[in-house]
């Protein structure tokens, strides 16, 4: 009937909250459809939404818990929450929902040529060398910071321009694509952290922050000419393979080629808070039967 949120995640935004909060705001006037002698069948999460549901007069089923202390349910409770689990006709209702989707829906997934192109292709890079990545061993590049300088535009200037496709072919992936905005909005200061070689013509190198550990950064390399990407390496724990990339080259990668040209500020990325509903914020209501239109 409805899709109601989405809803903020985190403490305040459990499944109680937001039931009290959709119960209270009467969102899409939903009180409308529930009457005194309801049943709400619920699991355990809407545990503090049950003082209100009862003061609506409406009747709650939910799964009991385990006493301090206790180690087994009595018979009687165990009996009622398995009725409580065993809901009728939760069966048909998702057979009805796949239907809508087979019926309504393109595939989740669909084979095309391009796929057997990107297969093949993929399984090519799969007996190769990094070749970057030698050369970076070899030469102790992942050492030495003398030889690198900060960047400046006119050595951006000879990043090469890259389309979707380019990219796409690069990653192998859409998905690392998807991230590429907000990871390099949130973790890459400008060009201030993108450095060139001093002797080694199209050679940069760039210090991302990790994705998921705030005190872990990564240096990662990329080899170019004016017209492609030769090749990249990172110190993250994937980031040799070039089957593919890691998210860390594959972000810097959009930016200098992609994004920077496309972009201006914030790189395309919007803020959807202004969407999003927090269930700890009940805003005062009026009752209906104060109201002069009566």
């Amino acid at each position: 009937m409805s899709v109601l949120g989405p809803y903020l995640s985190d403490g305040k935004n459990n499944d109680a909250k937001i039931l009290n909060h959709i119960i209270n705001t009467n969102v899409e006037d939903i009180k409308s459809y529930v009457h005194p002698g309801d049943i709400f069948v619920v699991d355990r999460g809407f545990r503090d939404s049950l003082q209100l549901l009862e003061d609506l007069g409406i009747q709650s089923k939910m799964p009991s818990f385990l006493p301090k202390g206790e180690t087994q349910f009595q018979t009687e409770v165990a009996n009622t929450s398995r009725l409580v689990t065993k809901v009728p006709f939760i069966g048909d209702f998702v057979q009805i929902i796949c239907a809508v989707c087979n019926k309504y829906l393109p595939p989740l997934s669909s084979s095309c040529s391009d796929d057997d192109r990107l297969a093949q292709h993929m399984l090519q890079l799969a007996t190769q060398e990094n070749s970057l990545k030698t050369e970076i061993e070899e030469s102790n590049l992942d050492k030495s910071r003398a030889v690198w300088v900060p960047v400046s535009d006119t050595d951006l200037e000879d990043f090469p321009r890259l389309t979707e496709d380019i990219l796409r072919t690069l990653t192998c992936v859409v998905y690392q694509l998807k991230l590429c905005p907000g990871y390099i909005q949130e973790h890459l200061e400008g060009d201030e952290d993108i450095r060139v070689h001093k002797e080694r013509s199209g050679l940069i190198r760039v210090r991302l922050q990790s994705r998921h550990v705030s005190a872990k950064q990564y240096n990662l390399w990329i080899k170019l000419n004016n017209y492609e990407i030769l090749g990249w390496y990172c110190k993250c724990r994937s980031g040799s393979r070039i089957v593919g990339m890691c998210a860390h080259c594959a972000a810097v990668i959009w930016y200098l080629g992609y994004g920077k040209h496309r972009f201006l500020g914030a790189l395309g990325v919007r803020d959807w808070s202004e969407y999003v509903d927090d269930a700890s914020v009940v805003p005062p209501t009026v009752d209906s039967s104060d109201s002069d239109s009566d």
